[in-house]
């Protein structure tokens, strides 16, 4: 009788932490909201083969990037594209796709370069990093346009890049940046969610269509599963 007890209230304990846990559509919005509440994240990359004392070793560091955004009214002195632009844009990339700035001169430029996939990934975390608050890693690879005038949008991803990041106008592909740059996109392939603490919520893989469709608020702050706060989108 005993074990009986001791039984049902472990199984009592278990379907309350099962209810308690954050289901996947849940995380996918979190996961997304997350990458979308900042624009710096951790780039991780693999130094080439050929490399003649790191060889396939991991490489991480800082990285800027331009998640999607709603941009109203955004004059020629900040847009610096050369024209007005003064229409609403949605922008950089709809889909969960970052805009990068690529630098040839970087680390993580030369070994995406050098790997056959152009892969690398990128990290981001809560603004409080902590074992029980949420962070995500995107998997994927870089797509880089070295053509400046054949850049997908040029524009309206170099409008929404210098108004995340408007230091960067001081090196914006072109004829006046003092390296070497061109635009590129992050997309990726794999999500891997921790949500914070496995017995509350969600920690594994997220379907990348389900990342990519997550919804999510542009410019409102909304309490989540477990009265977790979603982070207000700047």
């Amino acid at each position: 009788m005993r074990f009986l007890i001791i039984l049902s209230a472990l199984m009592l304990g278990a379907e309350t932490i099962a209810q308690a846990r954050e289901t996947l559509e849940e995380a996918a919005a979190f996961a997304r909201q997350l990458v979308n509440s900042v624009s710096i994240g951790n780039m991780a990359t693999v130094y080439p083969a050929d490399h003649a004392s790191l060889a396939g070793e991991p490489f991480s560091l800082q990285e800027y990037y331009a998640r999607h955004v709603i941009i109203e009214s955004i004059p020629r002195s900040t847009a610096y594209t050369g024209s007005d632009l003064t229409a609403t844009i949605r922008s950089c990339h709809v889909n969960g796709s970052l805009t990068l700035l690529f630098l040839p001169i970087s680390r993580h430029s030369q070994n995406v370069l050098l790997s056959p996939t152009h892969a690398a990934s990128v990290s981001v975390w809560s603004d409080r990093p902590a074992a029980s608050r949420p962070r995500v890693s995107l998997i994927g690879n870089v797509t880089v346009f070295p053509v400046l005038e054949e850049t997908p949008d040029r524009e309206a991803i170099q409008a929404c890049y210098v108004a995340q990041h408007p230091d960067a106008r001081w090196w914006l592909p072109g004829p006046r940046e003092p390296h070497i740059a061109y635009w590129a996109r992050f997309d990726p392939h794999s999500v891997y969610y921790v949500g914070g603490f496995g017995s509350e919520h969600f920690i594994g893989n997220i379907p990348l269509e389900m990342y990519q469709n997550a919804s999510f608020p542009d410019h409102a702050t909304e309490v989540g599963v477990g009265g977790r706060v979603l982070v207000t989108q700047d």
